[in-house]
This record gives structure tokens, C-alpha cells and sequence, in this order.
């Protein structure tokens, strides 16, 4: 069932998807984190992947159920793990960039609205190149016992 939806969502990004950009950059299995009213952050994951021959790069992502979009890292500092904003999500030809928790991904600030599981939620993202892409992207529930020690949700 779960291999399904991620089937059925990368072909909906697909279609979603206009111009040359689709056929050299896939997104597979977005989704963004479930959050309760009140909660003002939230943040996108997503698998890039970069069938071109060139390398590319996410730059900017914007979405109107957030006033700000960031692109973010987790960093270790001074023997904490910190959230830092990033210029760019570099994603190598024939390659892959994987923006997961704990890791990569896109940062959501100042939510005007909950992120209720089962709802989906818009999202623009911007390569290097001025391309663009609109994606639905799912509303999901993530817990802690569901984080792995890579850094993933399952």
C-alpha cells in the first residue's frame, strides 16, 4: 500500500510538471509533517533526482500555506545538532539529493494554517537554471519511533 502511494505520487508530480525541467529532475515520495494548530514551523522532505547530464540545484522553494520557505540542513555544533538555512540543495548528475528529518529539507515558517494529516498542501520549487515546479504534496503524520538512525521517516 505504501509503495503504491509513493507510485501514484511521483506520477502526480509528474503530471503536475511542465516543460523540459520533467523530464531531468523527479521528485519522488514528498510529503510534509502533520502539525497541530498553533504550531507556527513545519518542514517538506522528498527525494530529488537528477536525470540530466549536468549538475543542478534546488535554490528556493515557496508554498502559500507558509510566510517564509527556507531551504535548511541540521549541522553539528559545539555537540549539538542545529538547523542551519542553506543557499542551495546541490543535486548531482545522474544522481540523487534526498531532503529527509535530520537531514536536508525544506523549512516551513510562519504557517497560516494546521497541517492536518491527510490534507495536501502546494509547493513551488526553483532550480538553478529558473525552472520551476508545482507539486501537491501530502500531509503526513511523522512520529519518533518512525525516525530511523539515518535520519528518515518510514
Amino acid at each position: 500500500m505504501f509503495r503504491s502511494l509513493q507510485i501514484l505520487t511521483s506520477v502526480m508530480v509528474s503530471v503536475l510538471s511542465a516543460g523540459p525541467l520533467a523530464a531531468e529532475i523527479q521528485v519522488t515520495d514528498p510529503y510534509a509533517r502533520a502539525v497541530p494548530a498553533g504550531q507556527r514551523n513545519s518542514a517538506a522532505f522528498m527525494v530529488l533526482s537528477n536525470h540530466s547530464g549536468e549538475d543542478r540545484a534546488l535554490v528556493a522553494a515557496e508554498s502559500p500555506v507558509a510566510e517564509t520557505v527556507e531551504l535548511h540542513t541540521h549541522v553539528m555544533a559545539d555537540g549539538m545538532m542545529q538547523m542551519r538555512r542553506i543557499e542551495r540543495i546541490d543535486i548531482p548528475a545522474g544522481g540523487t539529493a534526498t531532503l529527509a528529518p535530520g537531514g536536508l529539507h525544506i523549512m516551513l515558517i510562519g504557517l497560516g494554517q494546521p497541517l492536518d494529516p491527510g490534507t495536501d498542501i502546494d509547493l513551488e520549487l526553483r532550480f538553478d537554471d529558473g525552472e520551476t515546479l508545482d507539486l501537491e504534496v501530502p500531509v503526513r503524520r511523522i512520529e519518533m519511533g518512525q525516525m530511523h538512525r539515518s535520519g528518515t521517516a518510514h
